[in-house]
């Protein structure tokens, strides 16, 4: 692009080179406004043609003028603006990096300390989208196949033998230490799997947040607990049934326990699953757990009074039995993880 150029008088050229003090503003401002060529923005635009477009007049303008910082003043910047070339050291600090706790040991302006902007909401929590508990399910699911495959015949033989009692109590079924293994396998799965009922029924009823900083504390906290009450109560009918009955009777209504908290955790995986991945209403998964609760119980008083009171014609004594050492503690256990999630709730 061809541009005009015009050649500045001598009185313009005189007065830009001094500047008497007495100058108004406008005078002023049209001494800055010369460019380095000595053309005024007017003239340049009056160089360009007339069908010359905004772009065109504003890249004239930039080539024409460039900006440069003059009549700095002498005085000391106390601001010390960010443009400023001079490093101030420790001691000089700029303003805006002051703090009134800058003396203090600890003051340490390095560290992260908050976040920035306006945090969002959180996303909700979601059963079947959480990693750790489709592990843990996975895990058992698998371990349990293998486990089975190799102790099928003994399930079967236990529980054919369940409902056929010969005399004496006695029974005949021994068990190897694989099948021991599995069994308290399947004993852990049924803790595992009451406590994330209990925790997916804290989730949906309980609208209070909790102290614990993660879900996988609670369902740790509700683990121990179902562990603890399998393993006290084995240890009271132990102690009990050693005071009562004989050692036969005692060990074999040991074994048909264990066989029936095993039974108890492989009816609970399937509710479990329906609830994790197929959104079963938890009303349904109450009703659901509460019926293969009631059914386990069941077994358990048949299995007890055809092992301890088949002699005996007073079907009270089993009445009162069962219900110390297996109801009871049944209710214990559900009191004590009320008991936490009321202590675990933030009260404001």
């Amino acid at each position: 692009m061809n541009f005009k150029v015009f050649q500045a008088d001598s009185a313009h050229q005189a007065s830009h080179t001094a500047l008497p003090a007495t100058t108004t503003e406008a005078q002023e401002e049209h001494y800055v406004s010369i460019g380095a060529n000595g053309l005024t923005p007017k003239q340049i635009l009056q160089s360009l043609p007339k069908d010359a477009t905004p772009a065109q007049q504003d890249s004239a303008i930039q080539a024409n003028f460039k900006p440069v910082r003059k009549h700095l003043s002498d005085r000391p910047d106390t601001l010390r603006l960010p443009f400023d070339s001079v490093k101030a050291e420790v001691k000089d600090r700029p303003f805006y990096e002051e703090s009134f706790f800058q003396k203090d040991s600890m003051y340490h302006p390095e560290l992260p300390g908050g976040r920035y902007g306006v945090a969002g909401d959180p996303v909700p929590y979601s059963m079947h989208g959480d990693n750790v508990i489709t592990g843990l399910l996975l895990a058992c699911f698998v371990l349990g196949i293998i486990a089975f495959s190799h102790s099928r015949d003994f399930i079967f033989r236990q529980a054919k033998s369940f409902f056929r009692v010969k005399h004496g109590n006695t029974s005949t079924e021994s068990e190897t230490t694989s099948e021991f293994r599995f069994q308290m396998f399947l004993v852990f799965v049924t803790c595992l799997l009451l406590s994330l009922l209990a925790f997916f029924y804290t989730e949906e009823t309980v609208s209070e947040p909790l102290i614990l900083k993660s879900h996988y504390l609670l369902v740790a906290i509700f683990l121990a607990l179902c562990l603890s009450y399998f393993i006290l109560k084995a240890l009271i009918y132990t102690f009990v049934n050693s005071v009562f009955f004989d050692s036969a009777s005692n060990t074999s209504w040991l074994k048909s326990l264990l066989f029936v908290t095993s039974i108890e955790g492989v009816l609970l995986f399937p509710i479990v699953l329906l609830l994790i991945y197929f959104n079963l209403p938890m009303n349904t998964v109450l009703i659901c757990t509460a019926i293969v609760v009631f059914l386990i119980k069941i077994l358990s008083f048949y299995k007890c009074n055809v092992t301890f009171f088949r002699q005996n014609d007073f079907i009270l004594q089993n009445i009162l039995y069962f219900c110390t050492l297996e109801i009871m503690p049944l209710f214990m256990l559900l009191g004590s993880m009320l008991m936490i999630v009321n202590n675990l709730k933030i009260n404001y």
